[in-house]
């Protein structure tokens, strides 16, 4: 069975004394299968909403109301370093080894943390950038300022200096101020999409590459965060009145695609909650789903983690209680995608032109696996030895090993006077002998 891990963080001060809840814990790391217990927790940190990026090596935490992300070390299970930057960090998400931040004054912050090279952009949002999400080619910013830029990853880390950084695409529907930000892993064109929640009480779904928004969702109360299934099939949303919405994108009447009935600029009002939470946990300040979509985990102001499975629709129930307001749930792949390279300790952001060094760690050889490699590993003969060996019984048989005629006389002359020469050398031999009898 999968080991599945996620990792909760808090803010504030306890909400009661209760001692058997460390007081300067801030970052937890919880087992979620087979069974659920805490293996690891991380002191001193309180991250703020959408302020924690988790890697397979370190943990990031923007501390809530300050210029400062705390950097802790997975395997050693303490506090690495701490990162001041020169405007207070609101957000933040890891693609691979970039932490991109979304700063109070609207500007979007980028740090290799495997060379230390940070890049800022001018404020392309008016005001606090609140929310962040990645793909491997795209990044989109959300703010209070009611709009989601979406820009070019490769170009924000383009090493020309006087490059100008601006967003590929501005998506301007929302009427207030932005409160949540998923986006798909997809690469294809039309199937690419994101869902933007705003205080204007609605979700908006769109295809972020072409700016087109592809329908809007209006809600009872706005929403506070949203989930994305993993192959993009639902959204789920959680509301100011306590309610959690599950939003099936392609049912039986879909709401995107050609088996839509309807136009994509008709608003659908989504009225039916799937679950309410409890009155004394608060409605979920976070929420995110496991790797197969089958579990909704949900963080709440009191201090509340409760999970949810989708696939009975059943009452929630009660993870843990951490004694603090819960302000953000980060899973971490069971099944991570192999890279070349791992970086044991980051290295601390820099300012400049200057020249930079990568630093990380090699995950696995240098050369590449051999053919007896491969066949060591494989199960049977492998599928390239046995395509090979048809290949040579079909071939047609080759006289000489393909020698051509003079080269073949040449050889039997050579061969012929090693013979003459192995009689002589014999007889001689048998001569003397006879001799000396």
């Amino acid at each position: 069975m999968l080991t599945e891990s996620y990792f909760v963080s808090v803010t504030g001060q306890p909400l009661a004394n209760n001692t058997a809840v460390a007081k300067d814990v801030g970052i937890y790391e919880h087992t979620l299968h087979p069974s659920h217990s805490t293996t690891n927790t991380f002191k001193k940190s309180s991250a703020s909403r959408n302020g924690l990026a988790v890697s397979d090596t370190h943990i990031f935490a923007a501390q809530e109301e300050k210029a400062t992300v705390h950097v802790y070390s997975r395997a050693k299970g303490n506090q690495e370093a701490s990162i001041t930057f020169p405007e207070r960090i609101q957000s933040v998400v890891l693609q691979d080894d970039v932490l991109f931040l979304g700063s109070q004054e609207g500007r979007l912050i980028i740090w290799e943390i495997c060379t230390g090279r940070q890049v800022t952009t001018p404020a392309c949002h008016v005001q606090a950038v609140t929310c962040i999400a990645a793909t491997p080619y795209h990044l989109l910013t959300g703010s209070d300022d009611s709009n989601v830029h979406v820009w070019s990853i490769p170009r924000l880390l383009e090493l020309d200096s006087t490059i100008e950084h601006e967003p590929l695409e501005t998506l301007s529907n929302h009427r207030a101020a932005i409160t949540s930000l998923v986006v798909g892993q997809s690469v294809n064109l039309d199937t690419n999409i994101c869902v933007s929640g705003s205080k204007d009480k609605s979700c908006i779904v769109w295809n972020y590459q072409l700016g087109i928004p592809l329908r809007t969702l209006l809600f009872p109360s706005f929403p506070l965060c949203l989930a994305l299934d993993p192959c993009a099939r639902a959204i789920y949303a959680s509301s100011e009145d306590g309610s959690l919405y599950a939003i099936d994108l392609f049912a039986e009447k879909a709401l995107l695609g050609p088996q839509s009935a309807e136009e994509s600029s008709t608003a659908v009002q989504v009225s039916s909650a799937f679950g309410a939470t409890p009155r004394d946990a608060g409605p979920a300040s976070c929420m995110a789903l496991n790797y197969d979509g089958t579990v909704l985990i949900s963080g709440h102001p009191q201090g509340q983690v409760l999970r949810w499975d989708l696939s009975s629709r059943a009452d929630s129930t009660e993870l843990t209680s951490l004694n603090a307001s819960v302000t953000n749930i980060a899973f971490v792949s069971p099944l991570p995608t192999p890279r070349p390279t791992k970086p044991v300790a980051v290295v601390r952001p820099f300012l400049g032109s200057r020249t930079y060094n990568f630093t990380s760690q090699l995950d696995s050889d240098l050369v590449e696996e051999t053919r007896f490699d491969k066949t060591l590993k494989s199960r049977g003969v492998p599928n390239d030895v046995l395509e090979q060996a048809i290949l040579a019984f079909q071939a047609p048989a080759q006289d000489d090993q393909g020698l051509s005629s003079k080269e073949v006389e040449e050889l039997w002359e050579v061969i012929n006077e090693q013979r003459t020469l192995q009689r002589k050398t014999l007889q001689r031999y048998i001569e003397a002998k006879t001799g000396g009898a």
